[in-house]
């Protein structure tokens, strides 16, 4: 959930220093303040991924070994300070913090920990603030959990896939099936509050059989939070060149929403509600705070290489390889490689863009002309639940769920 794309954009460069301008600080303490953390390393690739990660062999050389595992949360630490020079006297204490990949648990534990403590001297925590790591089932066992959960993570998410072999070889994951069933045993002894499982479906060569097995074996496990995406083949993956060879079958769209009805339905009977089109949970408490900052266009600071960041309308993001990464900021600069302030207008087209696919909606109020001609549309097409319409609020249907891309380009 945590994941930065490999391309980043184009956009004016950031200040040597990193300053932002003076808008968007205004009014900062009205808006939630979220840290995302990203750690680039994998001790191998997935042929499906196209995030920006990095195996040992392909951080080798100079720039590489500025930047290995063993000084990386150093790094972090470092541009953790620099947030709070650019962020100044902001008030705000951090209300989320996500650290994601890469399989971020390929650290040690006491790293992870460390680069919280960072957080926590730096800005704070607020009292109910949801602190999570994504994590590898192969990469933790009870000690390290036990590790992390004593530091003060309190969510963890682990990178199921799939419960069937087979499905999981396409996919070049590398864990056992069962490991992250028991995982989420071990996260709960060790204390964790709330478990996410993430789930993928649509990948070639499985069926409706094996991702049937793969929610039960998911329901069995009992996480509150469960996440399902379908495979998307990005260009330039090794799955994507099978693909290309004939060496693997793709599915099709037709496929992904039948995959869906059956993730949507057995999840529901296991009292699991949706709050986001691929997200649901147990109770509002175990949804995804961070994710829901992103969705709603809150504040959030990305450390890492690659990482994104978003204050007052200002978005930028940091250079891609973890070596000139870590070059900047040991030349005391800051790692931002370009930045685009965003108009009114973008912001409007985002909430329209992000929000519709959570449960609550979006207002009707932020749709011109054209767009309320869509959404009366999409109503009486079935896409849009008719009670919320009639309070002023566009909220997807089941059916609409499956055309989400589709009800939001209208």
């Amino acid at each position: 959930m945590g994941c930065m794309p490999s391309v980043l954009p184009d956009g004016e460069p950031v200040p040597f220093d990193g300053a932002l301008p003076a808008h968007a600080l205004a009014d900062a303490a009205a808006r939630p303040l979220g840290f995302y953390l990203h750690v680039p390393y994998c001790a191998t690739r997935c042929g499906y991924c196209d995030f920006n990660t990095y195996t040992a062999s392909e951080l080798r050389g100079p720039e590489g070994a500025l930047a290995s595992r063993d000084n990386y949360a150093d790094h972090l630490i470092e541009e953790i300070r620099l947030a709070r020079k650019v962020l100044g006297d902001d008030p705000r204490a951090v209300r989320t913090l996500f650290v994601g990949g890469g399989t971020p648990t390929l650290l040690p534990a006491a790293d992870l920990v460390r680069v919280l403590g960072a957080v926590r001297a730096e800005f704070g925590f607020a009292p109910d603030a949801e602190i999570t790591t994504e994590a590898n089932p192969e990469s933790v066992d009870p000690a390290y959990l036990e590790e992390l959960r004593g530091g003060g993570f309190n969510r963890i998410s682990f990178g199921m896939q799939s419960a069937r072999q087979h499905v999981l070889k396409i996919l070049d994951r590398t864990h056992t099936p069962g490991r992250p069933e028991a995982c989420v045993a071990e996260a709960r002894a060790a204390g964790f509050a709330h478990v996410n499982l993430d789930l993928i479906y649509g990948t070639p060569g499985e069926s409706d059989d094996d991702w049937r097995a793969s929610l039960e074996a998911v329901l069995g496990a009992g996480p509150d939070h469960i996440s399902a995406y379908a495979l998307i083949v990005e260009e330039g993956t090794q799955l994507a060149r099978r693909i290309r060879r004939g060496e693997v079958p793709m599915t099709d769209d037709d496929v992904h929403a039948d995959r869906y009805l059956i993730a949507d339905e057995l999840l529901a009977a296991a009292g699991y509600d949706w709050y986001e089109v691929s997200n649901w949970s147990t109770t509002d408490a175990a949804r995804c705070l961070h994710n829901e900052l992103y969705w709603r266009g809150a504040d959030w600071w990305g450390a890492g290489p690659g990482a994104h960041s978003h204050v007052g309308g200002v978005r930028w993001w940091n250079v891609k390889h973890p070596g000139a990464y870590a070059q900047a900021l040991v030349a005391g600069r800051s790692p931002g490689a370009g930045r685009e302030l965003l108009s009114e207008e973008d912001r409007r087209v985002e909430r329209v863009l992000l929000e519709l696919r959570l449960r609550e909606g979006v207002p009707l109020s932020l749709l011109r002309t054209a767009g309320l001609a869509a959404s009366r549309r999409a109503l009486e097409e079935g896409l849009l639940e008719s009670g919320p319409y009639g309070g002023g609020r566009a909220v997807l249907t089941l059916r609409g769920r499956l055309l989400a891309d589709a009800v939001v380009r209208d």
